[in-house]
């Protein structure tokens, strides 16, 4: 089985509609996919109605995090969305993006940086607006060449001139949410960027996560070997995923995957929901 448990879809921060992603799927030959955009589930109704034949959809989200400073993404799968505590912090969490994207347009003009809110909204097509969206219309407005260059300190990455902070949970609070709401977590893509300490996955795990996203394409080999050992010495599963993002990051579905037993134990552990195939 070919599996790949991160995408995202227009709902969140990819470029194609959930429709499109899981027919993108079925045409790179996967076997499974978890549809996990940022803080939302609401591009589950439109990709389950859609499923190609022999796919299977496992529904998720990305949940941001946030600790002393750094972002930390957790990948949350076969939860119950409607489980009131975590449903309401996933709201707090898409109204604040929103807030955030205003202000950052709003110091992006300042530093005469020539695109509106009418425009970014449109990018992202009714989804939860995010910064891929302004680098987006940044490309479009002439000012850099591809979305990447928008996330850097030039602009919008931490501590960039356009740069604005959000509100996020504690890693620990949402491992407990995610749980509390019959799912199982996994940490996404750790050692990218900053890089999540060891002592904190450590933490993570004594609280419940049951894996962590080793195999992913922005984690070379150097970084995965001392990870992959780091997991199985805390009893972790180790996953393997795209983090398709479609145009922006490639079309690279299937690129990275999950052996086929760990996703047998992360379905046996949820309680929230199930896998669905047509």
């Amino acid at each position: 089985m070919r599996i790949d448990l991160h995408s995202h879809s227009k709902t969140s921060d990819g470029t194609e509609p959930p429709a499109g992603v899981v027919r993108r799927a079925a045409a790179a030959g996967l076997d499974v996919l978890a549809l996990t955009d940022h803080d939302t589930v609401g591009g589950l109704p439109e990709a389950i109605a859609n499923l190609p034949e022999g796919l299977t959809l496992v529904p998720g989200m990305e949940l941001s995090c946030h600790r002393d400073g750094m972002s930390i993404h957790l990948l949350a799968y076969l939860i119950d969305a409607n489980e009131p505590a975590l449903a309401a912090e996933c709201e707090r969490i898409r109204t604040d993006r929103d807030v955030r994207a205003r202000r950052i347009v709003d110091r992006l003009a300042e530093l005469g940086v020539a695109i509106t809110w009418g425009q970014v909204t449109e990018l992202a097509e009714g989804g939860v607006v995010g910064r891929p969206h302004i680098a987006r219309a940044m490309v479009a407005a002439g000012v850099i060449a591809e979305p990447a260059a928008a996330f850097t300190h030039d602009w919008l990455a931490p501590g960039g001139r356009a740069y604005v902070a959000h509100y996020a949970l504690d890693p620990l609070t949402a491992v407990g949410l995610v749980r509390d709401s019959g799912g199982v977590s996994v940490l996404a893509h750790p050692k990218v960027g900053e890089g999540v300490p060891d002592r904190w996955i450590a933490e993570f795990a004594d609280a419940g996560l049951f894996g962590v996203e080793v195999d992913h394409p922005d984690q070379n080999q150097a970084v995965r070997a001392p990870l992959r050992r780091l997991v199985e010495d805390l009893g972790l599963a180790a996953t393997g995923s795209s983090d398709d993002h479609g145009a922006l990051t490639g079309h690279r579905l299937g690129c990275e995957t999950t052996q086929e037993r760990t996703y047998e134990q992360l379905v046996d552990q949820a309680t929230g929901a199930a896998p669905i195939t047509r």
